[in-house]
């Protein structure tokens, strides 16, 4: 018995009348692709309270529940999501990170100021050895972002050796003094960050270089099949960066290529969280939907010298960005979680699920308590945001065939300007069922959509709908649950003629 799995119809609201969309899902005998679950991947950098409070409370703490300081809450709302990967310590602080500070006695570990997130001093309890522990109890792949900025390559070659040498040598015998006996495997390795901007303001010339550099020394002898060394794309569009890193970085080098993108209408302005207009929901959803213009344009990029696709776009930060929530740190990026954000994950993870010949590797920012979270704490309290819940219905397409899905939608219109209302991605996972995903960006009308499937058919249908009656609604520590994943009942099959 074939079933289909209707994952998810996603609304912003559902007022009376319906638009009218269709739809084809083609269903071959033998899917081209598959969706990497590395696209559902997230970001824990040192910023806020993203990892002190937020992650890590301490192993002393009484009070909040926790597995050697990590909170036991967060650790199993993130399970979960089927969490397949971990980047840290950034972010802008990666470049400002010096990881043999984070290792050996806590009380003897020197102090940190992070000058780029709120001026804080930290005490580097939280490290390698914390870090990568974490992500064992998580069962998620850690991505290290190395410091190219202010560091050196001595040191990120020491770092790939402290964690994956199994033999002798100073940097395994000083793992192994500090308690770690067997190498963490670590596969995932970042060559810097932004190195456009935070991570040094280099053009695309000397960082290429620079990445060279360190690329050379950390393939070499401590995994079997070498590790995934990912240099630092773009910001958003800019394709002179690309042009540049493809042509003068062998392939040879680099196994992935990183592009930043957040959904921000105006640096200068980003508007608020929770109490933000139509007009300024319009604009963020635009900037949303140009990543796929980006990767198309990238893509095409990287195709005139890397034709075969060996070479992974990894879009290692993505997602909305606010103002701070009103009385907080403005160094902390503590922001509320709307419907708003739940059709950013939406559309961009349908993005990612149709371009995953080229994207296979992904990173929300952030976490925990940071830009775009999909956990919220405050001391003992813990919500989830309808980011989370996005990502927990979308988990589905993990490591599935990708099916390919046409959808000819309604328009969302404000003012002059049209956005498509709905869009969708579709997969076939290895149980054989297949899952299709909607996002309907309209807040004023609630979408109905007829998808002709060619290639099989099927005895049952079940679905689930995340909604809301305002975008601007979000979930509180006193109602936690205030948006969260209903069934749906409003699919039907029909059989075809």
């Amino acid at each position: 018995m074939k079933k289909l799995l209707a994952s998810l119809v996603l609304a912003a609201c559902t007022l009376s009348g319906y638009a009218q969309n269709t739809g084809d899902l083609k269903v071959p005998t033998k899917p081209d692709r598959v969706i990497s679950r590395h696209i559902y991947g997230h970001f824990a950098e040192h910023l806020g309270r993203s990892i002190y409070g937020g992650f890590y409370v301490g192993e002393g703490n009484t009070k909040i529940p926790n597995t050697n300081g990590v909170r036991n809450d967060v650790v199993e709302a993130l399970k979960r999501l089927n969490i397949p990967n971990l980047r840290w310590p950034g972010g802008c602080f990666a470049d400002t990170y010096h990881w043999m500070h984070g290792i050996g006695a806590k009380e003897e570990r020197p102090t940190i100021v992070n000058a780029w997130w709120g001026g804080v001093t930290e005490d580097n309890s939280f490290g390698t050895h914390d870090f990568l522990n974490m992500c064992e109890l998580l069962g998620t792949k850690p991505y290290l972002a190395g410091n190219v900025g202010s560091g050196s390559v001595q040191e990120l070659m020491d770092w790939v050796q402290y964690v994956n040498f199994d033999g002798k040598s100073p940097m395994s015998n000083l793992r192994r003094k500090n308690g770690r006996s067997e190498p963490w495997e670590v596969l995932y390795w970042g060559v810097g960050n932004e190195p456009w901007g935070c991570g040094g303001n280099m053009t695309p010339e000397y960082y290429a270089d620079l990445y060279k550099q360190h690329a050379t020394y950390l393939g070499k002898g401590y995994l079997d099949k070498g590790i995934v060394r990912i240099a630092s794309g773009p910001a958003s569009d800019d394709y002179n960066w690309t042009e540049v890193l493809m042509k003068k970085i062998p392939l040879s080098l680099m196994e992935g290529y990183a592009l930043h993108h957040y959904a921000v209408t105006d640096w200068e302005n980003k508007g608020p969280s929770t109490t933000f207009s139509e007009q300024q929901y319009f604009g963020t959803m635009k900037r949303a939907l140009l990543m796929d213009e980006l990767i198309q344009k990238h893509g095409a990029i990287m195709d005139k010298y890397d034709p075969e696709k060996k070479v992974a776009l990894v879009v290692d930060e993505w997602g909305g960005w606010y103002e701070v929530e009103p009385g907080t740190n403005p160094g902390f990026l503590y922001q509320q979680n709307t419907m708003r954000d739940a059709m950013i994950a939406g559309t961009t993870l349908n993005i990612f699920n149709n371009h995953s010949d080229r994207v296979r590797m992904a990173n929300l920012a952030q976490t925990v308590n940071v830009l775009q979270a999909v956990i919220l704490t405050d001391e003992e309290k813990m919500i989830l945001t309808p980011t989370y819940h996005v990502m927990e219905m979308y988990k589905v397409h993990q490591d599935a065939n990708w099916l390919p899905l046409t959808i000819k939608s309604e328009a969302y219109t404000v003012g002059n300007e049209n956005l498509p209302a709905v869009s969708g991605s579709a997969s076939k996972d290895k149980n054989g069922l297949t899952h299709i995903s909607l996002t309907n960006i309209d807040p004023n009308q609630a979408q109905e959509i007829t998808i002709n499937i060619d290639g099989t058919k099927y005895k049952n249908l079940s679905g689930r709908v995340l909604t809301s009656k305002k975008l601007q609604d979000y979930n509180t520590f006193d109602k936690p649950n205030t948006i969260k994943p209903e069934n749906f009942k409003g699919a039907k099959r029909r059989a075809t003629p």
